[in-house]
């Protein structure tokens, strides 16, 4: 079954170009263009007023759309924000630890990694990394248990090889996390809508990063932060919508909401959350559940490994080779991996690479078709 039709602006905008990056930048659905247009009509239509719609309609049929797909059992435990290192900083900065104790694994994706190496060099937290590879779910939550640690950031599926951290072990994590001693921060952005998600046992121990840029398919600037209640009640840096619930607050008083909003920044630009609420309304309207796009793309993922027999690929080592979609995407470990995605990059066929690795994503809007061309494509690179 094809759902190219839910795409037709974007596949029609380079209709020679073959997208097989959807792990990486998703093309958006038609969906996200009717949301981009509300937006901007919002804006005009209700000028100064459209904050009321904003924060009194769209934001919480976001935070509904984000509490049904992790299942999580209040809304009003998620905020938004334009990018997912504005919420790490707000994290961070809601301990008062120095040196903060950090363990993290070392495959996380840069605006952590290039963070947490600056903080080090500041001083203002101490690093320990758990090298991914095999067994490293056993080994990162043996690394957790073993020793104390202040803060855990660890990514549900690592960015480059698509490895996943069971939910058994997110539960062992979560079972170390208390309000006034270790806190989890997991990284769901390469898992959010791309595995199915049920937070609600841990929902009141961990934090959640995610956002809308790569399988929710809403673009950048709606990154979102899942916040367990009572961890963290008044970060350092904060904006003043991190009190708009109550401003009537005597001055010189630095107020707080009691739910996710006390880790609001300012003022944003709303639009993405637009394009979220209008792609994720398309997807329940069409029954589009993450498991209903999982059996969509788990036979082309497949029909793909099963062509790459005989081609320069064959060779490669793969990363992710579990019978599931894992994160929607093949990685490739090969010294021609580099050469590879140039080679397909100057056909328009986008994939991309990480190191020696070259990955290969499925979205929707893939069928056989595509595939084939991908195969045909593959099989004439140099080895």
């Amino acid at each position: 079954m094809s759902f190219k039709h839910l795409f037709q602006r974007s596949l029609a905008a380079a209709p020679d170009r073959l997208h097989f990056a959807a792990h990486s930048h998703h093309l958006w659905p038609d969906a996200s263009w009717l949301g981009q247009q509300a937006a901007w009509q919002d804006a005009a239509r209700l000028a100064d007023r459209k904050w009321a719609r904003v924060m009194g309609e769209i934001w919480p049929a976001a935070q509904r759309h984000v509490a049904s797909e992790l299942g999580l059992p209040d809304p009003s435990s998620v905020v938004f924000a334009g990018n997912t290192h504005d919420l790490l900083l707000r994290i961070v900065s809601a301990r008062s630890e120095r040196p903060l104790r950090v363990l993290a694994s070392d495959g996380e994706f840069h605006s952590f990694r290039r963070q947490a190496q600056r903080w080090v060099e500041a001083g203002t937290i101490t690093l320990e990394t758990v090298a991914a590879g095999a067994d490293f779910a056993e080994r990162f939550v043996g690394a957790a248990q073993g020793k104390d640690h202040d803060l855990i950031f660890v990514s549900q599926v690592m960015f480059a090889t698509g490895e996943r951290l069971p939910f058994d072990a997110l539960a062992e994590l979560a079972a170390l996390a208390r309000p006034d001693g270790l806190w989890v921060v997991v990284d769901g952005y390469h898992g959010f809508m791309a595995i199915e998600n049920d937070l609600g046992p841990v929902a009141d121990r961990l934090f959640y990063l995610a956002g809308g840029y790569k399988y929710a398919m809403a673009g950048e600037g709606v990154a979102f932060l899942h916040c367990p209640p009572g961890f963290g009640d008044r970060p350092a840096i904060t904006g003043w919508y991190a009190e708009f619930e109550d401003l009537s607050l005597p001055p010189g008083q630095v107020g707080y909401a009691r739910n996710a909003m006390r880790f609001m920044g300012s003022t944003f630009d709303p639009s993405g959350l637009y394009r979220f609420v209008a792609v994720r309304d398309m997807l329940d309207q069409q029954d589009l559940t993450t498991a209903a796009i999982n059996v969509h793309v788990a036979p082309l993922r497949q029909q793909l490994l099963d062509g790459l027999a005989g081609t320069p690929q064959d060779g490669a080592e793969l990363l992710n080779p579990g019978g599931d979609p894992r994160a929607r995407f093949v990685a490739l470990r090969s010294p021609q991996a580099a050469a590879w995605q140039a080679a397909l990059a100057a056909q328009d066929i986008v994939t991309d690479v990480r190191g020696d690795v070259l990955r290969i994503g499925f979205g929707l809007y893939h069928d056989e078709r595509d595939v084939r061309r991908l195969l045909a494509a593959l099989a004439d690179l140099d080895d």
